[in-house]
């Protein structure tokens, strides 16, 4: 199974194509989909979209995870973000891809079995597990392949219940 990992911005958009079978996983690609702060928020809407076909056409995951929205303070920044959500979703589901919804704290659990762990430690578990020389030069990459795992552990598994509920 093909997953694509995605951690949804409207500035940077983090993915990562993960293969995972019989408990092993293999790094198909990774990067992020870069926005200018310069250019109109609809032209960086279509540029994420457009982005994401090519992404989807090149990676050829079997399913799309992705991290559910969470905001503390800015509102704008919510509505924003989700925003560009909205357009690689669009992008999925025409390209007829399920989509798996993950929180942070799922993520965390998955990755590392603690749902407390700090951000340099879900970067470490991802490094090791797909076996990496180093982490992507972006957190949003990085992000966006732990967001991978979290879907390849809770395939299949009791985990699937708890995360899918």
């Amino acid at each position: 199974m093909v997953i694509l990992g995605i951690d949804p911005g409207y500035a940077i958009v983090g993915y990562g194509g993960v293969e995972y079978y019989s408990n092993m996983y293999h790094v198909t690609g990774y990067g992020a989909i870069e926005t200018s702060a310069d250019a109109p928020f609809n032209q960086r809407l279509e540029h994420i979209y457009s982005e994401m076909n090519g992404v989807i056409l090149r990676c050829k995951p079997d399913c799309v995870a992705i991290e559910k929205l969470y905001f503390q303070n800015n509102q704008k920044t919510a509505i924003d973000v989700a925003q560009a959500r909205g357009v690689i979703l669009l992008a999925a589901q025409l390209n007829h891809l399920p989509i798996y919804e993950y929180t942070p704290l799922q993520v965390k659990i998955a990755v590392t079995g603690y749902g407390k762990a700090k951000k340099e430690q879900v970067m470490d578990m991802t490094k090791r597990l797909l076996k990496l020389e180093k982490m992507p030069r972006l957190d949003d990459t990085a992000d966006a392949l732990a967001i991978a795992i979290c879907h390849a552990q809770a395939n299949g598994t009791q985990l699937k219940k708890y995360l899918h509920r």
